[in-house]
């Protein structure tokens, strides 16, 4: 009888305890749901306001530092919405888990180790995180939007409509609104020249930040006309004056520190003279260029990592949603975490293009193990990174990248200045094969002397990147960025 008790007792505690241990775990994940959707309605909301910020002229300092910090927690929210949605791949097959953890690991604070159990509650940590800062962000919006309905609004030609799309600048709102006002901004008779410095690291998008912004009518519509200069050529200003009137906006790219010399002296007094309203914007990768600048400058970071991986996905997948396919973006955030610490915007997109002709998960786990061998291989053979061969114009070794049957050096190219190497006509007359079509297929490399394609930007200023490849020299000549060439349909 004791016994028949004891029995019953242990089963009715067993049910009891299972009932509520489903009922935590039925809460908890309604709890998440809850959560998921929350931060959805949150994420539309906060992208609705600053589509809506993008297209008007925004003057007041204040709402700039506003419009920051909610695009600052929009991408967030949007990276831990899309890493708790591959949260569950933590239990996909071992063969897979065996690349990822073989691989280096990232760099990042974000890089999560340890059992599924904690890296579960990490992503929840961020999820919620990432739902409290867009909370607090949205809720301070509404004088924000109310100001904003004050404002002009841009007009904006049909494939303007949306803000996303590839051929329309990413990101930079704040930037973009800074560099507006300075252009529009009246000068009035007699006034100093007007000067801008805008200051970033290679590659972060400076020339494509003005040539986006100079697209605008209105800001077009000041200038009688746009000169490119680099301090080479700055005294040949004065060449121009008899053919120039109105008002001009010079751009100058500097890639050294330059003092306030004799030229440049003369240049500024020269550009004044011709009108009042004429205005330099100056490009620059020293700091120390601000001083030549008479306005507040503009400097240009690298993007924050959320906002960057948010780009890299909307590269690499185009117009898949990422959503439909959980493992590839988990494998697109390990590239982005990898090209936005040690890279440059280029790269992204170099990468991008060739991972969105091949979306497939064997693929995508190959090119993250190519560039970190990539990576490896030239560090082990030239002692640096291969960015800081890019930057000192050094051949770099792609072999193991692009999986070649026999030794691939090229000497990357980089915009570093208005002035270009003209490419000689027997360079024109070589063929041109893409990066991109090596990457899928080693054997369309041609035999001899060829040119590689390594990238062609999709908007304004339209920069190609090509690089000369002699028929197996361990080393290359010169290559050339060529600019003002539309990309050709592929």
């Amino acid at each position: 009888m004791e016994l028949a008790i004891s029995v019953a007792t242990g089963e009715l505690v067993s049910r009891f305890v299972s009932f509520f241990a489903n009922k935590y775990h039925s809460s908890r994940a309604y709890s998440e749901e809850k959560q998921l959707k929350r931060l959805q309605l949150l994420l539309l909301r906060a992208r609705t306001v600053v589509e809506e910020a993008d297209g008007r002229y925004i003057t007041n300092s204040g709402m700039l530092a506003q419009l920051d910090m909610l695009t600052e927690a929009m991408y967030r929210g949007y990276w831990a919405l899309g890493a708790f949605r591959y949260m569950s791949l933590e239990d996909s097959p071992i063969k897979e888990q065996e690349e990822f953890s073989n691989s280096s690991p990232p760099k990042r604070l974000r890089t999560f180790h340890g059992s599924a159990r904690k890296k579960k509650a990490t992503y929840l940590l961020e999820l919620q995180g990432a739902l409290e800062s867009l909370e607090h962000a949205v809720s301070s919006m509404k004088e924000f939007v109310i100001i904003l309905g004050g404002f002009d609004r841009m007009l904006r030609r049909p494939y303007d409509a949306y803000l996303y799309n590839d051929n329309i600048m990413f990101g930079r709102h704040a930037e973009k609104q800074k560099l507006q006002n300075f252009l529009l901004q009246h000068s009035s008779p007699g006034s100093a020249l007007a000067i801008l410095a805008i200051i970033g690291g290679p590659a972060v998008g400076k020339r494509t930040l003005v040539a986006h912004v100079c697209k605008n009518e209105r800001v077009s519509s000041q200038f009688s006309s746009i000169l490119h200069m680099n301090v080479d050529s700055l005294c040949r200003i004065t060449d121009h004056v008899s053919v120039l009137a109105g008002k001009i906006l010079v751009v100058v790219e500097l890639v050294s520190d330059v003092n306030q010399d004799e030229d440049w002296t003369k240049f500024c007094s020269t550009l004044a003279s011709m009108d009042s309203g004429s205005k330099v914007i100056i490009l620059s990768w020293c700091k120390s260029s601000e001083k030549l600048g008479t306005v507040k400058p503009i400097f240009l970071n690298t993007l924050p990592y959320e906002e960057f991986s948010y780009l890299f996905k909307t590269l690499a997948f185009g117009s898949t949603d990422p959503a439909q396919h959980p493992r590839l973006a988990r494998i697109a955030d390990e590239v982005a975490r990898e090209v936005q610490s040690d890279w440059s915007l280029i790269a992204a997109n170099l990468l991008a293009d060739v991972m969105r002709r091949n979306l497939n998960l064997h693929f995508w786990l190959s090119m993250l193990s190519r560039m970190r061998i990539f990576v490896e291989m030239n560090f082990s053979m030239f002692g640096e990174h291969p960015l800081l061969l890019v930057l000192r114009r050094r051949p770099i070794d792609v072999t193991d990248f692009l999986h070649a049957a026999s030794p691939l050096r090229i000497l990357p190219s980089f915009t570093t200045g208005s002035s270009r190497t003209e490419i000689t006509e027997e360079r024109q007359l070589l063929p041109n094969v893409r990066l991109g079509d090596l990457v899928a297929d080693p054997g369309a490399r041609p035999q001899g002397d060829f040119n590689v394609v390594s990238w062609e930007s999709r908007m304004p200023p339209y920069t190609s990147f090509m690089h000369f490849v002699p028929n197996g020299a361990p080393s290359v000549a010169e290559d050339t960025p060529l600019s003002g060439r539309k990309r050709k349909s592929i």
